[in-house]
């Protein structure tokens, strides 16, 4: 239920980076404005990721230009006067760095109120530390983000979320990617970082096998001309299996394409959480993280959640982004069998 509420507030959020936390800020920003139609909101973040939030009702967008404009320290004073011209009541800090930080200092200046994420930077380091760990769950990232809005005043429900419906692939997208038929099954191979990468003689043994399905298409996601041509080596002469990568598709195409896909098989990474966040089915395979950490994908059980073998290796998890080279741990991830995928991917298909 909407919530009553005193006069129009117009809320600043503040979230730049990385694409998957980003796109972690969706369902929880959508939620907000459902349950606060009062409120306007402007999120404050980098213009490629403009296409997340499309369609939110009240939501509006300002893009920094951290290249040229709003460079450095005194880009950095620029871009607040740019916000501060949009007359803003508060601020929702969803990412809490040194540009942020400057922000809500000069903001909080103007009697502004501000919010802050807390990132429980003490509990990922006990989570993620080589002995002595403490092995316990951690809040959700969106849990998280709530409890900023929480800070302004504004309490977040997200128990029961409402996502986008489904819509029919327009002519821009079929035409370069073709109509949809059957069962298409969305997988995105690639992180950022190795550990969290499944190996690729598996993952060509997983795309193999689903392509072998009747009436199945695997459509394979990435970015970029090195992705895009690994992407192809996976694709091989498969006439089912489509390679969604170097510049085929725009990003507000690819969400429409995520959209349509029965289920999504994705690293630690933000294809997981752009499906997740229009409500798509999401398998993770989880390498040198965890889910414990507080990434899985908006609202996707614990059964969809594949990891590495902990009794094996069992300082998993070894680090918050996946990014520490922890020698003798290069092949955790094998610990994941491509038929584990498979016959995960077909039970997440009859749910």
């Amino acid at each position: 239920m909407p919530h009553k509420h005193k006069g129009y507030k117009h809320i600043l959020v503040l979230r730049f980076s990385a694409m998957g936390d980003v796109a972690m800020t969706v369902p929880v920003i959508r939620a907000l404005v459902q349950q606060y139609p009062h409120l306007k909101i402007t999120v404050v973040s980098r213009v490629q990721y403009k296409p997340f939030f499309d369609g939110l009702p009240h939501v509006s967008f300002a893009e920094p230009d951290f290249e040229r404009r709003h460079k450095g320290l005194k880009g950095l004073l620029t871009l607040y006067k740019d916000l501060k011209a949009l007359h803003i009541h508060a601020v929702a800090d969803l990412h809490n760095v040194l540009r942020t930080k400057v922000l809500t200092f000069l903001f909080k200046r103007r009697g502004k109120t501000v919010a802050t994420l807390d990132k429980l930077r003490d509990k990922r380091a006990a989570l993620t530390a080589p002995v002595k760990k403490a092995f316990e769950p951690m809040p959700h990232v969106t849990q998280q983000y709530a409890a900023v809005f929480a800070g302004l005043g504004h309490a977040v429900d997200l128990s029961n979320p409402v996502f986008p419906e489904r819509e029919p692939l327009t002519e821009d997208i079929t035409g370069t990617i073709g109509t949809k038929t059957g069962t298409w099954i969305g997988i995105a191979p690639f992180a950022q970082h190795a550990g969290k990468v499944y190996p690729k003689d598996l993952m060509q043994q997983v795309i193999d096998s689903l392509a072998a399905q009747a009436n199945t298409t695997v459509l394979l996601f990435g970015g970029g001309k090195d992705e895009a041509h690994s992407l192809k080596r996976f694709a091989g002469t498969k006439q089912n299996v489509v390679v969604i990568a170097g510049g085929k598709l725009n990003l507000k195409q690819e969400l429409k394409v995520i959209n349509n896909l029965d289920v999504m098989v994705s690293m630690d990474s933000a294809n997981g959480h752009m499906a997740a966040m229009l409500g798509t089915k999401v398998i993770t395979l989880w390498g040198a993280t965890h889910p414990y950490l507080g990434f899985v994908p908006f609202m996707q059980p614990q059964s969809r959640q594949l990891m590495a073998n902990r009794e094996q290796y069992p300082a998993l998890p070894t680090s918050v982004y996946g990014n520490k080279q922890v020698k003798g741990y290069e092949d955790a991830m094998r610990t994941i069998t491509p038929n584990a995928v498979v016959d995960k991917v077909n039970e997440v298909l009859k749910q």
